[in-house]
């Protein structure tokens, strides 16, 4: 039998089926009738602390009578949030929420808790997930909990307080060509488009999602300068023209005079882009490029079959070395902010030697000084990966 309770605490009653069930009076409807809410426990200690909670909830102003799972929220959020990027990172970002809806996706917003957020990632972890994928929800999970508690409906986002994997293993890091490595490819790869293409890859530094959408009037008739508008977008497999990476990556590019001639021939096409799938008027897929790429990298000796990403790494670190600052290389290769820069580096082993020879010659001690650094003097030694 159901037993009121005193001061407005509601009606507590023991269902048939062993739940406590507790009945508040939480305010009006638009008609002027009262407003009830049933709490549901286990005890009757259990059903009084949910109703308190609820109340003490309502009284701080959160949201607690529209209760989300996390799979219409995550939807709610990546609605809002998607026209703000590309259709490229869009994608890349659906593939991220299936992973997080797999974990979460019926769990009602509140009931997500630091611990739950911990035992996700060890699972993704178990897995056989990337560092960098778990990276990617972890930050994706934060984005969306966060736009909860910015609209009152959680107290707090429990990504804030799950405790962060550590990670056994080291990053791995995009290599870049040798100064060597670059004056070979430069006299050995093949006068056709590959080859063409891979010179200017190497000697401006843009993206091959960049060279595959240029068309033929973004590229000056002499070849002294190409203009970056647009990119290829992966959307579901399919190559499409797009926006480029960011603001910073509209940008045009100056050609150095040694390889304007490769650009002017790759400009000499009537077809709509430099790089066009055979059968139509479309551009070129990014993965087909890469296999063109390694293919006319294996037939030149004395080079490493890299990835066409890493030309960009080399000219990064090609043009620190011949002293350009940091400020120039960021506005040529349009990246966003100066860190990331910094990230694209590479010290080849030959400046690392030249700076400790330098070090001697200024301060040469009782020893006296060298006249030529020591090359043996110190290996790059391999270490295997611990973990």
């Amino acid at each position: 039998m159901a037993r009121k309770r005193a001061n407005g605490e509601g009606t507590l009653r023991q269902r048939p089926n062993g739940l406590w069930e507790l009945t508040l009076m939480v305010g009006f409807q638009n008609d002027g009738r009262r407003k009830y809410k049933s709490f549901y426990a286990k005890t009757q200690k259990e059903v009084k602390e949910k109703a308190k909670a609820y109340m003490n909830a309502k009284a701080e102003g959160l949201n607690v009578d529209t209760v989300y799972s996390f799979g219409e929220w995550a939807d709610l959020w990546f609605e809002s949030h998607k026209d703000n990027i590309s259709p490229t990172t869009q994608e890349n970002y659906r593939y991220t929420l299936r992973i997080l809806k797999d974990s979460f996706s019926h769990k009602k917003l509140h009931d997500i808790k630091p611990i739950d957020v911990e035992n996700m990632l060890k699972n993704l972890r178990q897995e056989g997930r990337s560092i960098s994928s778990l990276a990617q929800c972890r930050g994706m999970l934060f984005q969306i909990l966060n736009k909860a508690e910015a609209n009152d409906l959680i107290r707090k986002n429990p990504v804030r307080f799950a405790e962060k994997m550590r990670y056994r293993e080291l990053p791995k890091r995009k290599d870049a060509f040798t100064k060597e490595e670059v004056a070979i490819l430069m006299e050995m790869l093949p006068d056709n488009k590959i080859g063409w293409s891979i010179r200017l890859l190497l000697g401006t530094g843009m993206r091959s999602q960049e060279l595959l959408a240029l068309e033929p009037q973004h590229i000056e008739p002499d070849g002294s300068c190409i203009h970056i508008r647009q990119a290829i977008n992966m959307i579901k497999g399919t190559a499409v023209i797009g926006t480029p990476k960011s603001r910073d990556s509209y940008r045009d590019i100056p050609v150095p005079l040694n390889i304007r001639e490769y650009a002017v021939k790759l400009r000499t096409t009537k077809d709509k882009y430099i790089w066009k799938l055979r059968a139509k008027d479309a551009p070129y897929n990014p993965s087909v490029f890469r296999k063109e790429f390694k293919k006319a990298l294996d037939e030149i000796p004395g080079v490493r079959a890299l990835t066409p990403h890493c030309c960009r790494h080399t000219y990064v670190s090609q043009m620190q070395s011949l002293g350009v600052d940091l400020s120039t290389i960021q506005s040529i290769v349009g990246h966003a902010d100066i860190d990331m820069t910094k990230h694209y580096l590479h010290v080849q082993e030959s400046i690392r030697l030249d700076a400790i020879d330098r070090f001697s010659k200024a301060f040469p001690g009782n020893h006296g000084e060298p006249d030529v650094p020591d090359e043996n003097a110190c290996r790059v030694i391999k270490f295997p990966n611990v973990g």
